[in-house]
């Protein structure tokens, strides 16, 4: 029976053998049965019959608890672009922590318009922000965002060029771009922004910013007139340039984090997103222990492969170092574009050296 669906009994015996390994490893670590049941399920997973699929998703569940993040991430990056790869194994990886999932959920073929929307419903700011940046979300999508109002996601959703966007959806991004500022500029920026919802925006955004409607839009003198003249102050939108010297409230909480053991690379990733990067250079500088200004010398005078030697040497996966390297870059108002050359020397980097090794490469430059 199992050989007429495509399963041999060699299959079916591995699928056994595997069930009883993941029960009492007996030697073999728990990292090499969940790539191993995960291989089998991605292959053989159109063939098996409910009871075996049931049985190889409880399997990964429950190892998936004790694997190392960095097996799930790699496993992730694999099936990203797999068009072929059970649903449900997606689905599984998908609601994993952040830094699996992230993959998917921006790139997999295999999650519908009904996945993403339960995810926005059921997971965390992390899954949302990253449903907010797929591309070519729909309407239903991007509505069920614009209700939310953690400001990474809805900074997430409107920058997202291919993301489609309904009037109504608009409007309510504009109003609350009022108290978000970093909302302004890249809803300013949409081509499909409404002009009337453009016009509107006048009144709280900066002079910058209104010279750049009014040069991109369609809007009347006079409407223009009376939008700046109801305004009630303006809010700049461009984020504060670093500072040489951060604040000592900020070296503070550096070192408070440091010697309570909280300092990790989830804190980096964090402070980058919300536009922290006074905190983000402290942080990476006190992980990296080397003075801030060798790191942010590092960092952004000397090409992308010290900014990959530090994440490495930190423990940011490869997956992530694009976010770091864009978002670090952004913020300096410097281009985050990466050459070909560029882009091998960074994977050199995750393929060649350990932690430890990257920090010394780090030190040494």
């Amino acid at each position: 029976m199992g050989h007429a669906l495509g399963l041999t009994a060699r299959d079916l015996n591995d699928m056994g053998r595997l069930a009883q390994l993941a029960a009492n490893p007996q030697g073999t670590t728990r990292e090499e049965i969940f790539l191993a049941v995960a291989s089998l399920y991605r292959i053989q997973g159109s063939y098996l019959n409910e009871r075996e699929r049931a049985l190889m998703q409880e399997i990964l569940r429950r190892l998936a608890r004790d694997v190392e993040m960095a097996i799930r991430i790699s496993l992730a990056e694999r099936l990203a672009d797999d068009t072929n790869a059970p649903h449900d194994l997606i689905l599984l990886l998908a609601d994993d922590a952040i830094e699996v999932a992230r993959p998917l959920i921006l790139r997999s073929p295999l999650l519908t318009e009904t996945d993403v929307l339960r995810m926005i419903g059921e997971c965390g700011e992390g899954h949302q922000e990253a449903a907010a940046s797929r591309p070519n979300i729909g309407e239903p999508v991007t509505e069920a965002l614009v209700k939310l109002e953690a400001e990474s996601v809805l900074t997430a959703l409107v920058r997202n060029i291919t993301a489609k966007i309904s009037p109504t959806a608009f409007e309510a991004l504009v109003e609350k771009s009022r108290r978000i500022a970093n909302l302004q500029d890249p809803l300013a920026r949409r081509a499909d922004l409404p002009p009337e919802l453009a016009t509107k925006m006048c009144e709280w955004v900066s002079d910058a910013l209104k010279g750049f409607i009014a040069r991109n839009y369609a809007i009347e003198p006079v409407k223009l007139d009376k939008a700046l003249g109801e305004a009630e102050q303006i809010v700049k939108s461009e984020p504060a340039p670093p500072k040489a010297e951060p604040a000592e409230s900020a070296q503070k909480l550096i070192d408070k984090l440091a010697a309570s053991g909280q300092l990790k690379a989830g804190f980096l990733l964090r402070v980058l997103h919300q536009g922290q990067i006074d905190l983000f250079d402290l942080a990476f500088s006190k992980l990296l222990d080397a003075p801030l200004a060798d790191t942010r010398r590092r960092l952004y005078e000397m090409g992308p492969k010290p900014v990959a030697l530090a994440c490495r040497a930190v423990g940011i996966d490869r997956c992530v170092f694009a976010t770091v390297f864009n978002l670090s870059r952004q913020a300096r108002a410097m281009r985050p574009v990466l050459s070909q050359t560029e882009l091998t020397d960074v994977q050199s980097v995750f393929a060649g050296f350990t932690k430890q090794a990257a920090m010394s490469e780090f030190q040494k430059i």
